[in-house]
């Protein structure tokens, strides 16, 4: 692959953060857990009075991709005096719902995925209408803006497809298999259409997500009977590793690679079993949207200036895995 490709460089400045001790809440699927007694922060706490933040994902449960999202957003709560309060359900209507949840509890501030936007259109204007400021992460930049959100922190998902459609070309891909876990969401039916932009004969297999066992099976079914494909890409970091074994066991003669990040894939792409992963930096996303509610909460600001802050994307690959593996290693990256 060629090491001089633009996409390696930044798209969006690099936000510095300091590094704290984690404190908040955390939650399984949709009811919240708080964090025990002991948590609290090493380094400078905000002096401003206590603040609320409802954090609501549309996260499947055990896709750890999650786990560096609020891995984020609890070190900005530990900092910044908030009590975060987290709930997720992949399902559309159950997390407007959960949203829902945090205007009649009359948070401060909340942040949301909206991977499924037109399902959370109504519940972000009844949080404006209950003067509630929303940010928006990770899925949905497209619209969260135009339905209320302030600001937007992600990655551009047709941008990212690009990127990703550029490095398998470089590796000589021409037909690659594009699986999507979670049909109906907007940023991965987008990742894998950048795809296709740059590569035709891309095409698309939808699994289920929530089950492993069943992404195996279909994988594996895939690569069986499609002699044209020469590359097999995974959307999350877990899904990938699930596709890299079933490669492995049908013995297709496909590359594989992946987006998104966590120290297993990075181990992957250091032993040459994947070719690259193209980053969203997650810790970040979780970061900035409690930060931003906490700005807005102390001083009226709103970052963004109108427009989505990019995370990403970032490639990953063997020239570069090396710098990351410490962080992977920390749930940071």
């Amino acid at each position: 692959m060629n090491q001089n490709s633009s996409w390696r460089r930044p798209l969006a400045a690099v936000l510095l953060v300091p590094l704290l001790t984690l404190a908040a809440c955390s939650s399984s699927g949709g009811r919240e857990v708080p964090a025990g007694d002991d948590a609290g922060t090493a380094g400078q706490t905000a002096t401003t009075e206590a603040m609320k933040i409802g954090f609501v994902t549309h996260a499947v449960p055990g896709d750890t991709f999650w786990d560096i999202v609020r891995a984020g957003a609890e070190e900005a709560a530990a900092k910044d005096n908030v009590e975060l309060v987290y709930a997720s359900d992949p399902e559309g209507g159950r997390q407007a719902r959960l949203v829902q949840q945090y205007i009649d509890q009359d948070v401060d501030g909340i942040a949301v995925t909206m991977a499924k936007p037109e399902a959370m259109k109504d519940v972000i204007a009844a949080a404006g209408a209950a003067g509630i400021p929303v940010v928006s992460l990770n899925a949905g930049e497209e619209k969260a803006l135009e339905y209320g959100a302030f600001t937007h922190f992600g990655q551009d998902e047709a941008v990212a497809g690009e990127a990703a459609g550029t490095a398998l070309e470089e590796a000589g891909v021409t037909h690659p298999i594009c699986v999507i876990q979670e049909q109906g969401h907007v940023g991965l039916e987008a990742r894998c259409a950048g795809i296709k932009s740059v590569l035709p004969d891309t095409e698309n297999l939808y699994v289920q997500g929530t089950d492993m066992t069943q992404v195996a099976a279909t994988a594996t079914a895939e690569l069986q009977s499609n002699s044209d494909a020469d590359a097999i890409v995974g959307l999350g970091g877990p899904f990938t590793m699930t596709l890299l074994d079933a490669a492995k066991d049908t013995g297709a003669d496909v590359q594989v690679a992946s987006f998104d990040l966590n120290e297993e894939l990075a181990g992957a792409i250091a032993d040459g079993d994947v070719l690259f992963t193209i980053d969203q930096q997650p810790w970040l996303q979780g970061y900035m949207a409690v930060d931003s509610l906490w700005q807005n909460h102390r001083g009226g600001f709103e970052l963004g200036g109108g427009v989505a802050t990019l995370t990403g994307p970032s490639v990953i690959d063997s020239s570069n895995v090396e710098a990351v593996q410490q962080f992977a290693a920390e749930g940071v990256r």
